[in-house]
């Protein structure tokens, strides 16, 4: 689990972005706070992985809180999530090692997006050891990984994560019958959900042609690559 410190002035704000949070899997929330001081609080107290930083706090900045976290070399990740919006603040963000950078207002697929492009980030290096430039260029694409659709009428959130983890997890192109079994599903079912990340980008489209003559459609996970 990623543990997340959501930190706003508002308490109304925190407790919507707290609930995106808990909405993500892989993702907890750790604490709430709703000033600088309450946010260093928690940082000190709490095992926290990544915070999702307001700017407008009511004692200091979400970037003093920023400098302040890499100043005593805490191990921990900031996602900037702020009305503040001039390019001065998103420069100082950046050069504060803020990972990304979400304006508000937004969406819950506007968050999300972010928390899986940080997720996939981790998972990347997790492994370890040397990298090679193609290595290189998958750890900082994955922070610009496309966000996830909201779904249509019809689709389950739930199917729809365990369809995209089954094709991250796939180590080249599946088709519909081979995702079917993977995942349990129906491949009527696995079909429907591909062709529904088909469309947002989120996987490619390859036809294999066998004797037959009639192709194959596979599918391979594009996102973050």
């Amino acid at each position: 689990m990623i543990e997340v410190l959501v930190v706003d002035d508002d308490t109304r704000v925190a407790d919507v972005n707290a609930a995106y949070v808990a909405k993500v899997p892989g993702f907890r929330v750790a604490a709430k706070a709703h000033s600088a001081a309450e946010a260093l609080e928690r940082i000190d107290a709490l095992e926290v992985d990544l915070v999702l930083l307001d700017h407008y706090l009511p004692d200091e900045t979400g970037l003093d809180v920023a400098r302040t976290v890499r100043e005593r070399g805490l191990q921990i990740d900031v996602i900037m999530v702020t009305a503040a919006r001039d390019v001065a603040t998103v420069q100082a963000a950046m050069r504060q090692g803020a990972l990304q950078y979400l304006v508000k207002p937004f969406s819950f697929a506007g968050l999300r997006g972010k928390l899986e492009a940080y997720a996939t980030l981790r998972r990347t290096l997790d492994g370890g050891g040397e990298a090679e430039q193609a290595e290189v260029d998958q750890i900082f694409g994955a922070l610009s990984a496309t966000p996830a659709p909201e779904l249509p009428k019809g689709h389950s959130p739930t199917t729809a994560e365990l369809v995209r983890r089954a094709m991250m997890n796939a180590e080249g192109p599946l088709s519909a019958q081979e995702l079917a079994d993977r995942t349990r599903l129906s491949r009527q079912t696995a079909q429907r959900y591909l062709k529904l990340l088909e469309r947002t980008g989120r996987v490619r489209l390859s036809l294999k042609y066998g004797d037959t003559g009639r192709p194959e459609h596979r599918y391979e996970w594009a996102a973050s690559r």
